[in-house]
C-alpha cells in the first residue's frame, strides 16, 4: 500500500522560532560582549608595539646624531683644514706683514647707551636754502 503525503501540510511550530531568535540573541550578546572585552586589550597591545617602535627609532636618531656630531668635529679641525688647502690646494700662510688681527669689542653693560661716531649711520639730510 502506497501513502500519499503530498496533501499533508505541516504545521509550523511557535515554540521553534521563538527558541530560533532567543539562540540567536544569546549569541548575539556573546558576541558583543567578548568584543567589549578583546577590545581594549587589542588596544593596549597595539599601543605598546607603538611605544616599542617609537622607542628604537628613538635610539636609532640618537646614535646617527652622535655620529653626526662626530662627522662634524672632523670636519671642522683645524689641522685638517690647513692641510687640505697647503696640499690639495696650493695655498699657503700669508706673510706676518700682510696679516691684520680684528679684535672684537667688548659688549656694553646692560643699560648702557651707545653713541655711533661714524656718519654712515645717519641718514642723509638735504641742505635747505
Amino acid at each position: 500500500m502506497k501513502v500519499d503525503n503530498s496533501q499533508v501540510v505541516r504545521e509550523v511550530d511557535p515554540r521553534s522560532f521563538r527558541d530560533l531568535i532567543s539562540l540567536l540573541v544569546l549569541v548575539a550578546v556573546l558576541v558583543v560582549g567578548l568584543v567589549l572585552y578583546a577590545w581594549p586589550h587589542l588596544q593596549v597591545r597595539q599601543t605598546g608595539m607603538a611605544t616599542e617602535k617609537m622607542n628604537r627609532e628613538k635610539e636609532r636618531l640618537i646614535e646617527q646624531n652622535r655620529k653626526l656630531r662626530l662627522e662634524k668635529a672632523s670636519l671642522e679641525n683645524l689641522r685638517r683644514i690647513e692641510k687640505i688647502a697647503t696640499k690639495e690646494l696650493g695655498m699657503s700662510p700669508p706673510e706676518p706683514e700682510r696679516t691684520l688681527v680684528v679684535e672684537k669689542p667688548e659688549a656694553p653693560p646692560d643699560g648702557a647707551r651707545v653713541a655711533r661716531g661714524d656718519d654712515a649711520s645717519r641718514s642723509p639730510r638735504k641742505e635747505e636754502r
